[in-house]
């Protein structure tokens, strides 16, 4: 991906051309490197091996890149209204059905109170 010996050199060929930069600090022993504009093709395991003199068989690590997509604010904005909605659905039917029943309660009431007086 990517190489550094006294200076960084930007890879000529592969998968991150022209999508890499040296963010490291050798004197810090940070060897960091930004890659750009990642797509989901670009999910993988990859070792990092570094060799510096005179440790030159230094262990190799094993960096796991998992690339997810940002979640656009239409796609966000089209969840809320969908929510939203049938939220809103739910609380008118809740109160059809509480308005329903008062009536035939009420309508109960008044054929019993009126079968009362008629007895």
């Amino acid at each position: 991906v990517f190489y550094y010996q006294k200076e960084p050199y930007q890879p000529p060929s592969g998968r991150f051309k022209e999508r890499v930069t040296w963010d490291g600090n050798i004197e810090r022993n940070d060897v960091s490197i930004i890659i750009w504009n990642l797509q989901p093709t670009d999910n993988g395991t990859f070792t990092c091996q570094v060799t510096n003199w005179p440790d030159v068989y230094g262990t190799i690590g094993e960096v796991r890149l998992r690339v997810v997509q940002k979640v656009s604010f239409s796609e966000i904005h089209f969840l809320a209204i969908a929510i939203g909605s049938a939220s809103v659905l739910m609380i008118i039917v809740v109160t059809v059905v509480i308005i329903c029943r008062q009536r035939r309660k009420k309508a109960q009431k008044k054929r019993t109170e009126v079968a009362d007086t008629e007895l």
